[in-house]
């Protein structure tokens, strides 16, 4: 038995899709922290200009297919 089961039998007595489901939510929630303690603070900074301004003007967006599209024709020249 490891340490975990030993600590926390109850989740340990979930059934198998709960304890998939509980252990992706905990990986996702922790991912989620690293990647935003990792990134610099200048990049942060521009990430929220970047949401605020998209925010202020959201038909200014361009759509993934169409930026797609345009890169793979300028990888073709």
């Amino acid at each position: 038995m490891t340490a975990l089961a030993t600590h926390y039998p109850e989740l340990f007595a979930l059934p198998t899709d709960e304890r998939v489901a509980l252990g992706q939510a905990l990986l996702a929630s922790a991912e989620t922290e690293t990647a935003a303690d990792e990134l610099p603070p200048a990049f942060l900074a521009e990430l929220e200009r970047r949401v605020a301004d998209h925010r202020a003007n959201p038909g200014s967006a361009i759509p993934w297919e169409v930026v797609k599209a345009r890169l793979l024709a300028r990888s073709k020249k």
